[in-house]
């Protein structure tokens, strides 16, 4: 099952991952190996229209190549999440609560990026 919130914290985005990442401990998540079996995944996608580390940084990951994208994990927080524009199950449940979201690197909507995806993709994703 996926979801999105929007959440509206004090803590940096940093600390915000971290407890993220606790509540996934909580709950059972182990990170035995990159995108392997998980119970619980809790991603940060985005703060607003913070890019992080930098542009440059956020450039590397988005254009790392599919072949080293499951063996290679950065050592920092990268926002917006390197992958959303290219996830149908990230972005149907975010059409529900923030259509309008603008990408502040591609300058894309939600709206934009999802409809920008293979319609079968999209279609694979079910509501409960």
């Amino acid at each position: 099952m996926n979801a999105a919130a929007i959440l509206d914290t004090v803590l940096s985005p940093q600390a915000l991952l971290a407890v993220l990442h606790e509540v996934e401990a909580h709950f059972g998540r182990t990170r035995a190996r990159r995108w392997g079996g998980r119970t619980l995944d809790l991603d940060l996608l985005a703060v607003s229209d913070l890019v992080l580390p930098d542009l440059a940084g956020w450039t590397h990951w988005h254009d790392l190549p599919a072949e080293c994208q499951t063996t290679q994990a950065p050592q920092t927080l990268i926002l917006p999440h390197p992958r959303l524009q290219d996830r149908a199950f990230v972005l149907v449940p975010l059409m529900d609560i923030a259509p309008d979201w603008r990408h502040p690197v591609t300058g894309k909507t939600v709206t934009e990026m999802l409809h920008s995806l293979p319609p079968a993709e999209i279609d694979a994703v079910r509501p409960l």
